[in-house]
């Protein structure tokens, strides 16, 4: 089965994917690696989600935000590679997440977007990873994550 048919039959809806928003392309192939800049949270109706996990939202927000990276990149990567089956592997991500000094569940934050990457990917989807607490994001986002992807 495809990665496209896989999230068709596991009723999700990609967003639009968003337009890069500085001087940086949103997917850079070297090779059979591709990197992927920074992705945020964008709603299917294109709204920024925003807020700070701890202050603004709750850590069950913060997962659920979390997932809807997951939904932007997986748009950002088909939109700018043609489609999803071109990915063999995540390999590494670094997920950030906008918190209050005192918030210490950052791992179980971004297991928000590696659980949706294991539902679409299978075992191809369990990465490498790193998850990082930070004093802000840009646009007050709640969680931003970058990947980097094997090619088929």
């Amino acid at each position: 089965m495809s990665y496209e048919a896989r999230i068709a039959e596991l009723g999700l809806t990609l967003p639009e994917a968003p337009a890069a928003a500085g001087t940086y392309s949103p997917v850079v192939v070297v090779g059979s690696m591709a990197y992927v800049s920074g992705q945020g949270p964008v709603d299917t109706d294109g709204r920024w989600m925003t807020g700070r996990v701890g202050e603004d939202l709750t850590e069950e927000e913060g997962i659920a935000a979390a997932r809807v990276v997951g939904l932007t990149m997986l748009a950002t990567i088909k939109a700018q590679l043609g489609s999803l089956d071109k990915v063999k592997r995540v390999v590494k991500v670094l997920g950030m997440v906008n918190c209050t000094s005192d918030f210490k569940a950052h791992p179980k934050v971004i297991n928000g977007f590696s659980d949706l990457m294991v539902e679409v990917f299978g075992d191809n989807g369990r990465a490498a990873r790193s998850a990082v607490g930070m004093g802000s994001l840009p646009g007050n986002i709640p969680v931003e994550v970058e990947a980097i992807l094997e090619l088929e």
